[in-house]
This record gives C-alpha cells, structure tokens and sequence, in this order.
C-alpha cells in the first residue's frame, strides 16, 4: 500500500506541475520585478540591500493548491558611486540568498541558496554581470494529509518521507539603462546531489534542468511615463516550453499597472506603488484559461520590497524595474 500511495502522489504532483506550465519550480507572476529568484547573475545590481518577500496563493478554491512563499536579500558589495545615477557603475561583486517553499497537498518542496554575482561594465551605458547560487532543495510528503486504505500502513500515524538534493543556478545578464536581456540555468546537477536514506528517495520527484531566457525594454514616451514590455521562456525537458509576455507602464517613477499572459494558462493584472525609498507593494490576479477555471477562483501573488542601505534615497530600482 505504501508503494502505491506514492505512486498516486507522484502522479498528482506531476500533474499539478504540468497545469502550472509544466515547470517544477514555482510559478510567479511578478517575475520581472525581481528576476533575481530566476538568475543568480543579478545578486547586488543595484546601489542598495534589496529584500523582498511574496506570497502566492494558486488557484484558490481548489483543495490542495499551490501556495508559494519566498524571501530573498541581496546586496553589492565595494560597489562605487559611477559617473551619474543611470550610467556607468564601477565593477563590484554582490552577494545574497534565497528562501522559498512551495505546498500542494501533502507534498511539499522548500529550498535555500546562497548567491555571488559579479559585474562589469563594458561599455559607458552597457554591463554585463555572471552568478552562481548553491543550495539545498527538500522534498518532503506529509502522512498527516494522506488518507489511507489500510490501517497497517507504515505511514498511518503521521510522520512523512523526505529528500535533499543539492541545487545549482548559473546566470549572465547584461543590461543597460533601458534594456535586460538574461540567461539562467537552475537544477543543473539534476539528483547528482541528492543525499538521503535509501528508504526516503521515493519521497521526491526527479529533479529537472530548468532554463530561463528573459529580455525587456524600456521606452520613454514623456518625461514622467515609462512603458516596459518583457519576455520570459521557460524550458525544462521534457516538458514543453513555456512564454510569459507582460507589458508594464510606470507613471512618474511611483505607481504601475501592467498586464501580461502565460501560454495555456492564465491572464494576468498587475498593479503597483513605490511608497517611499525604503517601501514598494504590488499585487497581481491571475485570471485561469486553462479547464482549472471551472474549480478555482484564480491566483492571487503579493510582494512587498525593502530597500536598505538606500544612501541615494532611490525610489524606483535603476536597473530591475
């Protein structure tokens, strides 16, 4: 019996990932407000200790949905003034870290990571950075959440099944002024790092490479507008590829609203407010057009942003906008 309940889980999991554009890695919405959870490369772009912290509530309505929280820091370190504040920036490296944990159902995966980046400019107006990250990713399944058949089982009781993998992220990013365009690979060692009881491995799906490709562009139709459209694709063999597009307008460097689609899966608001130099908040509602429209009332994601250490007093991010 116990075989078999594992089998069904995988099978849900597998599903459930499928619906959610057949990725392992949590989906966000938000994505281009913070690509630092996708490409390490970023870790410290900008002049101050960027933290932030979201939570992602998928499909709500639907028993045992997807609910995503992360937290991730990061900051540059021995990072000078530049000549003015939208061009050249001294090379400096950047350190930070990542936390996140992802539930559906009885299954859940959390993962921590530790990030260098370093940056160098390559031309007055252009940069180009390369990150790595390294950490741990556990998968664990619940027996307090399973239902069983037979009273005998091992699992009846409580307890659960789990299993550590070691994680490695590589990025390049190269951005300027008005344009980013990003490469990341994530879980490039696959199970390689995987270190757990024999009796535990079943606890986990096979981990799979993931890559990320992101591009965005930034137009100035007026002084105080800025409209922003951006890409995203996802691959993760042998799973098909994935495409986020999202288009963004900023008014006056503090309010935003934006809008974007995920291929055969949802449509997307956004809305947004830079507070103060130290505070900004968004808010996104993911319309469902897959069939899961039919059993939930969509997605809802918040982010909250910090930034410490603003000397410069900067309300709206230089480079991650």
């Amino acid at each position: 019996m116990k075989k078999l309940y594992l089998y069904l889980l995988l099978i849900f999991g597998v599903m459930c990932v499928q619906e959610a554009a057949a990725q392992q890695r949590p989906q966000y919405s938000q994505y281009m407000l913070n690509n630092y959870i996708l490409n390490p490369a970023i870790t410290g772009i900008e002049n101050y200790a960027d933290i932030r912290i979201s939570n992602r509530r998928q499909w709500v309505g639907l028993d045992g949905a997807p609910v995503t929280y992360y937290l991730t820091a990061h900051t540059p370190l021995n990072k000078g003034a530049g000549s003015t504040q939208y061009h050249r920036a001294l090379a400096h490296h950047g350190i930070g870290a990542t936390f996140h944990t992802d539930k559906t159902g009885p299954l859940r995966r959390t993962g921590v990571s530790f990030s260098y980046a370093y940056h160098l400019p390559v031309t007055n107006s252009i940069n180009v950075s390369g990150g790595t990250s390294v950490g741990i990713i556990r998968n664990s399944i619940n027996a307090n959440d399973l239902e069983f058949g037979n009273n005998n089982d091992p699992l009846v009781g409580g307890g659960g099944l789990n299993n550590n993998v070691v994680d490695l992220n590589l990025g390049l990013w190269i951005y300027s002024r008005n344009f980013s365009i990003g490469v990341a690979g994530a879980q490039l060692l696959e199970n390689v790092g995987s270190f757990t009881a024999a009796e535990e491995e079943r606890a986990a799906l096979d981990l799979q490479r993931h890559y990320f490709a992101t591009a965005s562009f930034r137009f100035e139709p007026t002084a105080t507008l800025d409209v922003i459209p951006s890409v995203m694709v996802k691959m993760a063999s042998p799973s098909p590829t994935s495409v986020d597009v999202s288009l963004r307008t900023i008014y006056d460097e503090r309010f935003w609203v934006g809008a974007a689609y995920r291929h055969n899966d949802a449509i997307v608001g956004m809305v947004g407010v830079y507070v103060s130099p130290l505070l900004d908040i968004s808010y996104s509602y993911d319309a469902t057009t897959s069939n899961l429209n039919q059993v939930s009332a969509g997605t809802h994601e918040v982010v909250v942003g910090f930034k410490l250490l603003n000397n410069r007093r900067v309300l709206c991010p230089q480079w991650i906008w």
